[in-house]
């Protein structure tokens, strides 16, 4: 008995020391402070899918265009907020309320179902990771992320986010996503496109923004109430007819990032029985889909 508890020791010590090791490594690399000047080439999550393409013999292409934060409709960047983390401003990297809520989901449930990651460790694993649920890529997530809240502003986390985040099959990037679904500048989505492409984030191959999808029309009108309510709703201009742009992938090129002005604090929502009915209806459609496709990575 002893034997056997002797080897289970060093088992896990070995497996320890190899946690250890690894988290070291990322604490180095890859260079997150050089994103503070210059903007990220092709993503880890844009490899990941160009792979998935090939394997299953199709010829697709990215599409995929860099854009400031500047260029892009106010609405879409305050949706996203709202939508993906109402705590982004204030938090440092991690929502530990929004993980409690993920991890108690999950025990009941007996399988990972929910994520509550924040933006900052949504962009660490689109820029660097696979989009694998395992434990390992979860700590080199957590590094990461850590890194990009030390050494970046939030308002360029949230600029690179929104230029890599994928929206669509092949459609990586607010200004591509506008154009690709609306066939306008990420600038000119009007109010309601630009809550739809924010709502879609969660399962963006099965919600399509410009569709009919009960989820994004509902999912919407919410995040469109919730933005009215706490007095930051700012409506972009009147979406234009323009067919849809053709697919693009640039280079990205270097911009140095203003940084962000103070954020404004957001008033709670107030007590709302129809809000509350769509929410619960919300919840049902998001993990009756999970069935059927795989989140947003």
């Amino acid at each position: 008995m002893r034997r056997v508890f002797l080897i289970f020791l060093k088992v896990l010590a070995g497996v320890a020391a190899y946690v250890l090791l690894v988290a070291a490594w990322y604490a180095v690399v890859p260079d997150v402070k050089g994103l503070a000047a210059r903007n990220p080439g092709k993503t880890a999550f844009m490899e990941y899918r160009e792979r998935q393409w090939a394997e299953e013999g199709r010829k697709a292409a990215l599409r995929w265009k860099w854009v400031p934060l500047s260029a892009m409709s106010p609405t879409l960047i305050k949706a996203v907020l709202v939508s993906e983390d109402d705590k982004f401003w204030a938090h440092e990297g991690f929502d530990f309320e929004a993980m409690r809520d993920a991890l108690e989901k999950n025990l009941e449930q007996g399988r990972v179902r929910a994520g509550g990651s924040t933006i900052s460790q949504q962009l660490a694993k689109n820029l660097w990771l696979s989009p694998s649920k395992s434990p390992m890529r979860k700590i080199k997530e957590a590094v990461l992320a850590w890194r990009l809240e030390r050494e970046l502003s939030k308002r360029r986390i949230l600029e690179i986010y929104l230029n890599v985040v994928e929206w669509g099959d092949g459609v990586f990037g607010a200004e591509a996503a506008a154009q690709a679904h609306f066939g306008v500048s990420a600038r000119n989505l009007s109010a309601e496109q630009a809550v739809r492409l924010a709502v879609s984030l969660p399962n963006p191959l099965r919600f399509d923004p410009a569709g009919s999808s009960g989820f994004v029309r509902k999912r919407a009108a919410i995040v469109l109430s919730r933005l009215k309510r706490r007095g930051v709703f700012d409506p972009a201009p009147a979406a234009a007819t323009a067919a849809p742009a053709a697919p693009v992938l640039e280079a990205p090129a270097a911009e140095k990032p203003a940084e962000p002005a103070a954020p404004r604090a957001a008033a709670p929502d107030p007590a709302d029985e129809t809000v509350a009915q769509a929410l619960e209806w919300v919840k049902k459609e998001v993990e009756s889909s999970e069935k059927t496709s795989g989140e947003q990575p």
